[in-house]
């Protein structure tokens, strides 16, 4: 039975037909109930069965080697293989997106917890928000004139701070509009500006371009370094956040425009705005206005001063961008197209950087530590200034190569001490030193008044007499300019002509240590060396302090000490300080400064100074030239005005018989002349000293209440060609015995 059964493809449970004694008869049958015979058809036909027909079909039994030798070998019809190769295609299909999109799920969801992750990095190498400030902004110092323009500025920005209520509308519209347009639409980042710029710099279209905002620029120049990296790209992006958070949009813009470079030392726009159009963005036009937005972009290479063409093409992109975005009218577009920006040719040598400098070197005595931005109003005239600049800026170009002659400096102070003019150089772009304040220089025959102002307070008079004839001292032996000697003379005779041998023998009788002593309390703070050779003038001073010395002479005999600074205001106005008037007393008595004064002015209208002295006025003054003319001076003054001049070369080097009554006095003469141009003259304090009656018996001594005059005629010695003198009258003795 059992392999009949077997035989049987169509049967699927051989069961069904063996006996009882095989347990082929279900339990139906043993009830007598009606017998059914099993069929195919439905699981023949296409493999399906009823959910509640659990018999097996052939297939399903289980076969090694493969297909179940009894299943009958069926070919499914084309239609119901083609249905069956569809369902399996639109599996495949469905499979494979369905993948995609799991896999681009799950990187995308890793993507962002690895972003997460390094942000999160890099923000823990930032402060704690909750500790982070805005750094100050490094304080500036407004320099003013006395007359309340600017000077120059000084500090690391180059400018002051600048609100943004000061400044016109359209110049911070004019940033906005090139660099960040939806600066006041975004949150500190802006997608659609970073994906456009990705997009054109992968294309290549339109140059490469960066997307980051202002508040980005700003959050880079307040917090981070300038290097290109990707680690400083997202502390950018999460400080520009806190900046959102923190500040609005308009207070943003305003610590952008103060902290933004724009080349040249310029720090913020207010710099900016003096450095390139020498006025202050408070005053700048629209043009003026773009060609400064579009300086930001590449500051070295777009700035108007090295590049206008450049700078001028970068400008109308940012009118245009301006006017395309509705924030100026396009007839104020078309007038900033038309008159585009000029940047004005800076003339003349930069002197006043020289007063600058010395107000920065002396400011800290007044004030302290600077913590914010401060004004500082000076006592320097600016017309001064600027003719003391020219006149010897022109002398040593037309005279300093013939003459090897290659720097000067110029100090001219008021009689009480304050700085009208300071020149510490012929040109301060190419040297920044400062030889009116910091060079030592000897002076030569410019420090000889001290001498013989020891010498009348020791009780001598001009009208004195001293020989000038060889002299040596210790094995010294100097010798008077012309080398030739005149005899007898006057003080006055031998201050006028700077003769060497009568100064020589007035310091051995007064002593150097005296002189020293005088000098130094007329305002000289040099170290000065208590020998024979002082009175000479070999121990080194600077321009200012014989300028502040020689002031002693024209201010009645006040002791005198220079300045600059009148005043310093904080940026709200707050008088930081104010000086006060400064009366140290005399320290030349009136008598004293009388001989002095008629001795100062025989100079200028006998001796070395007379070609230069100034028709209507008393004028004082003295030549020096030092050994082997390395050095040449000219100090004179007025009751208005008192003023130095220097000539001579860095290194030392002699210069082609240039002497203090040459080219020094040449510019003296010039700058003085238009300093008092159109002034009202005045005299010299003190009035000049007036000689005593002369005396029957003329022996050349002093005699008790009566002075002597002179026994000879001027000698012209010193810094002045000599000149035979002139035949002597006969005295009365000569007249009576024919001698």
């Amino acid at each position: 039975m059992f392999e009949s059964c077997l035989e049987n493809r169509r049967a699927a449970y051989c069961g069904v037909a063996m006996g009882p004694e095989r347990g082929g008869m279900n339990d139906r049958s043993k009830r007598g109930g009606e017998r059914r015979e099993p069929s195919f058809e439905r699981a023949r036909d296409d493999y399906e069965r009823d959910d509640g027909d659990l018999r097996l079909s052939a297939d399903d039994r289980p076969y090694r080697g493969g297909r179940n030798p009894v299943a009958p070998r069926q070919q499914p019809s084309r239609q119901k293989t083609e249905q069956r190769g569809g369902r399996k295609q639109r599996r495949k299909r469905g499979s494979f997106f369905g993948r995609i999109v799991y896999w681009g799920f799950v990187l995308g969801l890793w993507a962002v917890l690895g972003l997460g992750g390094v942000v999160a990095y890099h923000a823990a190498q930032l402060p704690p928000i909750d500790q982070l400030t805005v750094p100050k902004r490094p304080p500036n110092i407004a320099i003013l004139a006395a007359d309340g323009t600017l000077l120059a500025n000084r500090g690391e920005t180059g400018g002051r701070t600048i609100t943004i209520g000061e400044v016109p509308p359209y110049l911070p519209k004019a940033f906005v509009a090139i660099e960040d347009k939806r600066f006041y639409e975004h949150f500190g980042i802006d997608p659609i500006g970073l994906s456009r710029a990705v997009v054109n710099n992968l294309t290549k279209r339109g140059g490469v371009q960066g997307g980051s905002t202002l508040t980005q620029q700003l959050a880079k120049n307040l917090f981070l370094t300038q290097e290109r990296t990707a680690a400083r790209k997202i502390q950018e992006a999460i400080l520009s956040l806190w900046l959102e958070r923190t500040y609005t949009k308009d207070q943003i813009l305003e610590l952008y425009l103060n902290r933004v470079y724009f080349g040249s030392g310029a720090y913020g726009v207010e710099a900016a705005a003096q450095r390139y159009f020498n006025k202050s963005a408070r005053s700048v036009s629209i043009a003026e206005a773009a060609m400064l937005a579009g300086l930001v972009q590449a500051p070295s290479r777009l700035a108007p001063n090295r590049n206008p063409e450049a700078a001028e093409k970068r400008a109308q992109l940012v009118v245009a961008a301006m006017a395309d975005q509705g924030l100026i009218s396009q007839a104020s577009a078309k007038t900033a197209l038309v008159a585009p920006a000029e940047v004005p040719e800076r003339v003349g040598a930069g002197s006043v950087n020289y007063a600058a400098d010395y107000v920065m070197d002396v400011l800290d005595d007044f004030i302290g530590a600077i913590e914010g931005d401060v004004t500082v109003l000076t006592t320097v005239d600016t017309k001064l200034q600027s003719s003391a600049e020219t006149i010897l800026v022109d002398a040593l170009s037309a005279q300093g190569s013939k003459l090897n002659a290659s720097q000067g400096a110029v100090v001219s102070l008021a009689p009480d001490g304050a700085i009208r003019a300071l020149i510490g150089g012929r040109d301060y772009t190419k040297s920044q030193f400062n030889r009116a304040t910091a060079a030592h220089r000897q002076p030569g025959s410019s420090f000889k008044p001290f001498v013989y102002l020891t010498a009348i307070e020791k009780g001598l008079t001009p009208d004195t007499i001293r020989d000038d004839s060889p002299v040596s001292i210790k094995g010294w032996e100097p010798e008077n300019f012309s080398r030739t000697f005149r005899g007898p003379v006057t003080l006055q005779t031998a201050f006028a002509h700077s003769l060497n041998t009568v100064v020589a023998r007035l310091i051995q009788e007064v002593t150097p240590r005296e002189v020293v002593r005088t000098a130094q309390r007329l305002g000289i703070n040099s170290s000065l060396q208590p020998n024979p050779s002082l009175s000479l003038g070999t121990s080194e001073v600077t321009p200012l302090e014989m300028t502040a010395a020689y002031a002693t002479f024209s201010n009645g005999g006040q002791s005198v000490l220079p300045y600059v600074i009148r005043e310093v205001r904080s940026t709200s106005g707050k008088v930081v300080y104010a000086r006060k008037a400064n009366n140290f007393g005399p320290v030349i008595q009136p008598q004293t400064l009388s001989m002095m004064n008629s001795m100062f002015h025989a100079v200028m209208t006998g001796g070395t100074g007379s070609k230069v002295n100034l028709p209507g006025w008393e004028v004082g003054g003295k030549s020096g030239t030092t050994q082997d003319y390395r050095d040449a001076w000219f100090v004179g003054f007025t009751g208005r005005l008192v003023t130095a001049v220097w000539v001579g070369n860095d290194d030392n080097s002699t210069m082609k018989r240039v002497t203090g009554a040459g080219l020094p006095a040449e510019i003296w003469g010039k700058y003085m002349k238009a300093a008092h141009a159109g002034q009202q003259p005045v005299q010299l304090p003190g009035g000049l000293w007036q000689s005593a009656p002369k005396s029957i018996f003329d022996t050349g001594e002093p005699v008790a209440g009566v002075a002597p005059s002179p026994r000879t005629q001027q000698a012209a010695t010193g810094d002045r060609a000599w000149t035979p003198p002139a035949p002597q009258e006969k005295n009365f003795f000569e007249r009576l015995f024919g001698g």
